[in-house]
């Protein structure tokens, strides 16, 4: 597949890297359903360099964590690193290098919203990487994680939200109220291939507060974030004595 070296060129820009081997950078970038609607071309999907990223990718967060938060023991240090290395932490990243707008995939895929959906992007941040160590080692793959991956520990260790807040939330309320705080569907507004749905949080039949996604997981999770600032010692009161 034979790729304008000028697009190459803008490409290598935005992630901060030249590869000596263009091909693999062309690899990384390619979705396995850009060669299932183009049969005639020989090139390879991504899927083996994501791969094999991934595990470049551990490698590095976990040193990365274990050198500069020497405080913190490992159950700590395992929650940081899967708040960093999650799919939504590298689909933000590719939407932050534009990565979307480069990666070959099929018509149907792009037109069901491929360009924007988070493990796809997550996928192709995890095949840049290992494209990134085949080319010219650990060293500027992990100067790479560094720059695009590791700077955002500190907010996460700050703000503790490698905390899932469905968990934190359920903890706080079971501690509190003695019962499990629910979720139900408000809406889902949107064409299926967009739709973003919107989901409330209840303890008993009292509505805390909503939240909205793309799925119904994100919006569970965006309501029980927004749950967590509200709840205070009075709300718990009150509607404890509702339940």
């Amino acid at each position: 597949m034979k790729i304008p070296e000028k697009e190459l060129k803008v490409i290598e820009k935005l992630i901060g890297f030249s590869f000596i081997n263009k091909e693999l950078l062309i690899e990384a970038l390619t979705h396995k359903s850009y060669l299932n609607e183009n049969r005639s071309i020989s090139s390879k999907n991504n899927e083996r360099l994501e791969f094999l990223g991934d595990a470049v990718l551990e490698l590095s967060v976990t040193r990365y964590l274990f050198v500069i938060y020497p405080e913190f023991m490992e159950g700590d240090l395992t929650s940081f690193r899967a708040a960093l290395v999650k799919t939504e932490s590298l689909a933000e990243e590719a939407f932050r290098l534009r990565l979307g707008d480069f990666i070959f995939m099929s018509k149907g895929e792009e037109s069901t919203g491929g360009r924007t959906r988070q493990y796809i992007l997550a996928n192709t941040v995890e095949a840049i990487i290992g494209a990134i160590y085949l080319d010219q080692g650990y060293e500027l793959a992990d100067k790479f994680i560094l720059e695009h991956i590791c700077y955002k520990a500190e907010k996460i260790i700050s703000e503790r939200s490698d905390i899932d807040s469905k968990s934190k939330l359920q903890e706080i309320v079971q501690e509190k109220l003695r019962i499990t705080p629910t979720y139900e569907l408000i809406s889902a507004i949107g064409p299926d291939h967009n739709k973003i749905f919107e989901m409330g949080v209840y303890t008993g039949d009292n509505l805390i507060t909503t939240g909205k996604g793309k799925s119904k997981q994100e919006a569970e999770q965006d309501a029980a974030k927004k749950a967590l600032l509200i709840i205070e010692p009075d709300f718990v009161n009150m509607h404890s004595k509702q339940i």
